[in-house]
């Protein structure tokens, strides 16, 4: 892939607070036109300060950031009207409509949408008439997107799009990202949901205490843990009678197998149930889930500090 397909840049990305805390410490990395590319981390890991430099609302302490091949902060100009930016919290007057807002914003963007069309990709158009007051939180966040998709950016920055939101606004709202990411959006979004940066991201980047640990595609880093396999064994079977070539952890008859080798693991152990007519309760065997992995991690680089 060459360097003008790659639509978001940082190199060596570093971001220093008053004191001397340095939230982001010199992270590197690259997102491709059309991509979906989560950023993960625990509260404090870096995320949000991470963005913010990309979207060019803060100048880096050290490294470089380049949006659509400029710096986002010093070209701003340039790289302002071809982006969306979604932030953590919109801060809107409470006392307009939701049309009204959206008109408001429209009126400050380039090449706006109608203001219609934004509400009704997110599931707003009924609630126009609506104080912002009104709205619940759920209905907040899905304004802010709207308005981060007025412009229709070729680049769109969510930070956690979905707190807030219940089941089916969640699931919509990752139709609408896929949607948008089929059309060409590149998207970056942060969020604390697992099963939303598993479902949505083509590549993602876990951070802690703001330097990435890990990334990849998400089976890519799922794939780099442990499988495991959980059942329960019969009164009177004790797990030393497993295989010894299963290194399993028992709670009482409750067992758990931790293998790199899923297929093989298992199959040892059904052979075994077999031939010592074993019945298995609760058989639950399954690859590493993202949110095992991120755990992992993070226990993994917290124990390491």
């Amino acid at each position: 892939m060459t360097d003008d397909e790659y639509v978001i840049e940082a190199d060596g990305l570093r971001r220093t607070y008053a004191g001397g805390f340095e939230a982001v410490t010199g992270i590197s990395f690259r997102v491709a036109r059309g991509e979906i590319f989560a950023l993960l981390g625990t509260n404090g890991a870096g995320k949000t300060s991470t963005v913010e430099l990309l979207e060019g609302l803060a100048a880096p302490d050290g490294g470089s950031a380049r949006v659509l091949g400029h710096d986002p902060y010093r070209e701003r100009a340039a790289v302002r009207p071809r982006i969306g930016v979604m932030l953590q919290e919109g801060g809107f007057p409470s006392d307009l409509t939701v049309a009204e807002t959206a008109r408001m914003w429209a009126g400050c963007t380039t090449g706006a949408r109608p203001t219609g069309e934004a509400l009704d990709l997110v599931g707003l158009d009924r609630r126009a008439g609506v104080r912002v007051k009104q709205l619940s939180g759920g209905e907040r966040r899905r304004l802010d997107l709207a308005l981060a998709l007025l412009g229709r950016p070729e680049v769109l920055f969510l930070d956690e799009p979905t707190t807030g939101l219940d089941v089916e606004g969640r699931r919509d709202t990752w139709e609408l990202v896929r949607t948008l990411r089929n059309g060409g959006t590149t998207v970056l979004l942060t969020t604390h949901y697992m099963e939303e940066a598993e479902s949505l991201a083509d590549r993602l980047a876990i951070m802690h205490r703001g330097r990435i640990v890990t990334s990849g595609t998400p089976a890519e880093v799922t794939g780099a843990r442990p499988a495991r396999i959980r059942f329960t064994l019969p009164e009177g079977v004790t797990a030393g009678r497993l295989p010894l070539g299963l290194r399993a952890a028992a709670q009482g008859r409750r067992i758990e197998i931790r293998t790199h080798r899923l297929q093989e693991s298992l199959g040892e152990l059904l052979l075994w149930a077999k031939e010592s007519g074993v019945r298995l309760e609760g058989l639950d065997a399954r690859t590493a889930s993202l949110e095992e992995a991120f755990l992992d991690i993070a226990r993994t680089e917290t124990a390491g500090v």
